[in-house]
């Protein structure tokens, strides 16, 4: 990369912050796809004037995905132009965070430019920008539904090609009403026999409890499901403030004894399910497992729910082989080191924090300290083996070490991995941070090791 005269990069700088305040004001006040899309060719024109080389892969249209092009092109700029970057838009500093790369502060600053305050009036309102805004930054090829009898243009793709497509399906919730699920399933050319493992992830996705959607986590399911082959069923429980705790975690019961009754329809057995989720959804994904490895008769009986029914229901559910909770909640309410550490200026707030958990509790005669509503506060002397995620900038990192701590003390199966320069929902990124998709790559790749491991022992 040649060393540009000072005038160069505050012309091409200046050029560039015009184009994202721009791209900010647009995204948070007006989303139709005309004006992103004209956006989105003045940013990438403005810096293909300079970086011709770096950015002869943009190519338009951007659509609905135009945060992915232009937070995922930005890593293309050289390194003084993405911190002069971060000083504009009031970015944290490598001191601040060692570990994060001058592209990931960057985005964690215009994360911060696009992010409305969050209140419990606004939730309603937030669940669409969420939607729009995280699919925005997806990339486009893992919404393409490719015909499952398509054949591949080449013989040698004949060989390793591997797609996966998706089907929503109408499942009963927890009450009985209709509650949807999304299965990936994937499929190779040539040969039938794609889940060798004969394992199927259940997954619960984040947002708070309150906000969220199948959409929202679509980038990350159909990546687990292309990288190991397994079916992905991914479940969209219903949300508060609308429906509070513990409604969330019996709609994913629900889904659990849905799919095991149905998994062979998936090419999977019911003792190989194994459970993720992120943040919330992590939450909810130890909480299923608490749950069905022991069930609390005593805090179900003083629900003024069918109690005898839930904890039959309980009782002869399969076990879950294995878990990835990805930066779970685990303790709602009890504050730990990191929350004085990242609290402020990053993805997910006190602020955030603290609307998501009043929502998610407020109506609800249960209270943050109670086994089914915080997984630290459950049995855990009988859970599956785990495989948790933390992410280092993050609010809530410690208290999901604190529980990777508390199921190792009780003789449980547990690695943990911590992701360095990561932000809380660092797998929405996966596809516009050339590092955190290794990451998420590779966390998906030593989960799946992790879980044929267990496989293994079981055989012998």
């Amino acid at each position: 990369m040649p060393v540009l005269p000072k005038l160069s990069k505050n012309v091409v700088a200046d050029k560039a912050v015009n184009a994202i305040k721009t791209l900010c004001k647009r995204t948070s006040c007006d989303t139709t796809e005309h004006h992103l899309l004209n956006d989105n060719r003045l940013f990438t024109n403005q810096l293909n004037k300079r970086y011709h080389n770096e950015f002869r892969h943009v190519t338009a249209p951007y659509k609905k995905h135009h945060l992915h092009h232009v937070l995922k092109n930005l890593e293309a700029l050289p390194t003084p132009l993405l911190e002069r970057l971060n000083t504009l838009f009031h970015g944290a500093d490598t001191q601040q965070y060692p570990h994060a790369d001058a592209h990931m502060r960057l985005i964690m600053a215009l994360s911060n430019k696009l992010k409305r305050p969050l209140s419990l009036d606004s939730l309603p309102t937030l669940r669409h920008k969420f939607v729009a805004d995280t699919v925005a930054m997806q990339a486009p090829d893992v919404w393409q539904q490719i015909d499952k009898q398509s054949k591949p243009l080449t013989k040698a793709n004949a060989e390793n090609s591997a797609t996966v497509r998706w089907q929503d399906n109408i499942v009963a919730n927890a009450d009985g009403g209709d509650m949807t699920v999304r299965c990936y399933q994937q499929h190779k050319q040539g040969d039938d026999e794609t889940n060798r493992d004969k394992t199927v992830m259940l997954y619960f996705h984040g947002g708070g409890f309150c906000i969220g959607d199948l959409d929202t986590h679509h980038e990350f399911c159909h990546a687990v499901c292309r990288q190991t082959g397994w079916p992905v069923v991914s479940v969209d429980y219903r949300l508060a403030p609308e429906h509070a705790a513990p409604t969330a975690l019996r709609d994913c019961l629900a889904a659990y004894e849905w799919l095991a009754e149905h998994c062979h329809t998936l090419g999977a057995l019911p003792s190989r399910i194994v459970l993720s989720g992120d943040s919330a959804g992590g939450c909810l994904a130890l909480l299923v497992a608490q749950q069905i490895t022991a069930p609390d008769v005593k805090q179900w009986l003083n629900l003024e729910l069918d109690a005898e029914d839930i904890i039959d229901k309980l009782q002869r559910l399969p076990r879950p082989l294995a878990q990835l909770p990805l930066y779970p909640v685990t303790d709602i309410e009890t504050n730990y080191p990191s929350w004085a550490l990242y609290g402020k200026g990053l993805l997910l707030d006190y602020n955030d924090v603290e609307v998501f958990d009043s929502a998610y509790m407020q109506h609800s005669t249960l209270t943050g300290s109670h086994p089914l509503t915080s997984p630290m506060h459950g049995h855990n002397a009988h859970m599956c083996p785990s495989y948790i995620v933390v992410a280092e900038l993050d609010i809530l990192r410690d208290e999901a070490l604190a529980y990777a701590e508390q199921l190792q003390e009780n003789g449980i199966e547990t690695q943990t991995r911590t992701v360095l320069g990561a932000p809380h929902g660092f797998i929405h990124l996966m596809s516009i941070h050339k590092s955190v998709g290794h990451e998420t790559a590779d966390i998906i790749d030593k989960f799946a090791s992790f879980v044929r491991q267990l496989l293994t022992a079981k055989s012998d």
